[in-house]
């Protein structure tokens, strides 16, 4: 059996001019994430010390992995990001990795605020002591500033509810903190200043126009000048937990912490590059031919289901004839088969030395699965089936995370459930191998006959049975023989 298997893993490095690089590794079959790092290691240069193995799924942190955690909770087509830190995530020292989180803040005519997320999450090392959200900021800043370009002054000189809002909802600075604001200025001002003699008050009134900018305080200037502002989430920045201190205020974080750097619409589509955040590089490793990915059709599946299968040497049956074990033959036939068909695949392989995960992709189909050609009464059918959900599961055989795809009846529309989270997904992202349990449902056109219970069990059928039968198709039973 092979020992070993091929990762692939993207390496984001803490140099911000330096795009993610994609390399791939060969490790342990059965080893651990610091197995995975000393592999990286070799090939990058980065000291598997300050690595930190990422599972990045739908724009966030899906699990951040201990080193001692086994390479067998992790799945091929899982996206593998490893970020470079300053020391490893959850170890005592004066650094602290703190994940980050892109949200897209949108506001709807009810004035309620929603947040989508987009781009890749990062891992950040800061001061785990004496942090402001200034000294935040400019870290985050300085980290993206591969992809973020800063704005021109002219380029904020029209207010923005949404950026005032997601500046506002922070703690940094409010419209009754900048009415105070304002006051003390005008109270501290001196005398040449309030006759209107001062520098201040000459390049006002010959500017062009009267921008909304030139009334602010200086100070929010400065704050509506701020591309982003911060949020602390959850693990998964489905929510809010908590608001971010005042300015100037320490920021109390934790290994548990998350922060969100919250964008207005606006702002995210002039300063924000997408194409650029999204590029990265290939290692040498890559390049090299790799072997095609096993693929396996349900039909195929299902024919081996129904397939006459010789038992084992060790696993013998006793016949009550001659009293000896013998090496006998099982089979399973299917005479009918119900509205909802669930169809469960067998992920898991156990034998005396090994029990392994089935990484396989089962090709599954969408629409028009037809089983009619399985089921052995003659006289009922067809079976035809459309897929309506899907059962995920990623992990190994020690534990794992299950998520959903399901079709809305009404609408027709395909929808990915996570935990709490919940998205449009499309067809063509629902054939995985994490798929592990198939729900279909019968197509039922007008010519369906439904096996009743007597032919099911090879009596004759009495006009008792054939009213049964019709009540059953009017109720449209399961046919549980």
């Amino acid at each position: 059996m092979k020992k070993d298997r091929t990762m692939e893993v993207f390496l984001v490095r803490a140099d911000p001019q330096c795009k993610p690089t994609q390399y791939r590794l060969v490790v342990p079959k059965m080893g651990a994430v610091s197995d995975l790092c000393s592999a990286l290691s070799k090939l990058s240069g980065v000291p598997a010390e300050n690595m930190v193995v990422t599972d990045v799924y739908n724009h966030r942190f899906h699990k951040i992995f201990q080193t001692d955690e086994m390479l067998s909770h992790i799945m091929e087509r899982d996206d593998l990001f490893v970020y470079e830190v300053k020391s490893p995530r959850g170890s005592v020292s004066e650094w602290l990795t703190l994940p980050i989180c892109f949200r897209e803040r949108r506001f709807r005519q009810s004035s309620a605020a929603g947040t989508i997320l987009f781009g890749q999450p990062l891992l950040i090392s800061v001061p785990r002591q004496k942090l402001t959200a200034d000294m935040l900021y400019n870290l985050i800043l300085e980290r993206i500033q591969r992809y973020v370009k800063a704005p021109l002054p002219e380029e904020y000189s029209r207010p923005s509810s949404d950026a005032a809002a997601c500046n506002g909802s922070n703690g940094m600075y409010d419209v009754e903190e900048m009415d105070h604001q304002e006051e003390q200025e005008e109270q501290e001002s001196s005398p040449e200043e309030s006759n209107g003699q001062s520098d201040d008050s000459v390049e006002d009134e010959n500017s062009e126009g009267c921008s909304p900018c030139n009334k602010m305080p200086k100070k929010a200037q400065d704050v509506r000048k701020r591309l982003f502002c911060f949020s602390l989430v959850n693990s998964y920045a489905t929510s809010d937990v908590g608001s971010m201190p005042a300015e100037g205020a320490f920021l109390k974080l934790t290994s548990y912490s998350t922060v969100a750097i919250d964008w207005d619409t606006e702002t995210k589509k002039l300063c924000y590059d997408e194409q650029e955040a999204e590029a990265f590089d290939k290692h040498e490793s890559m390049m090299q031919p790799q072997k095609k990915k096993m693929t396996v059709a349900l039909r195929d599946c299902i024919q081996l289901f129904t397939k006459t299968e010789v038992l084992g040497e060790h696993d013998p049956w006793y016949c009550p004839n001659c009293r000896k074990h013998q090496r006998a033959t099982k089979k399973f036939d299917l005479w009918s088969l119900p509205k909802i068909l669930v169809v469960h695949l067998k992920r898991f392989s156990y034998n005396r030395y090994w029990r392994d995960k089935l990484d396989a992709v089962v090709e599954f189909p969408i629409r028009n699965l037809n089983m009619s050609e399985f089921v052995c009464d003659p006289t009922a059918g067809p079976y035809v089936y459309d897929l309506v959900a899907v059962s995920n599961h990623y992990g190994g055989m020690g534990g794992g995370h299950y998520t959903a795809y399901a079709k809305n009846q009404e609408t027709q529309q395909w929808y990915y459930f996570d935990d709490s989270s919940v998205s449009p997904a499309s067809e063509d992202q629902i054939v995985t191998k994490a798929a592990y349990v198939l729900f279909y449902q019968r197509q039922d056109g007008g010519g369906f006959k439904a096996s009743s219970p007597a032919a099911s069990l090879g009596s004759p059928p009495t006009e008792d049975d054939l009213g049964d039968q019709e009540r059953q198709q009017d109720l449209d039973c399961m046919d549980t023989n």
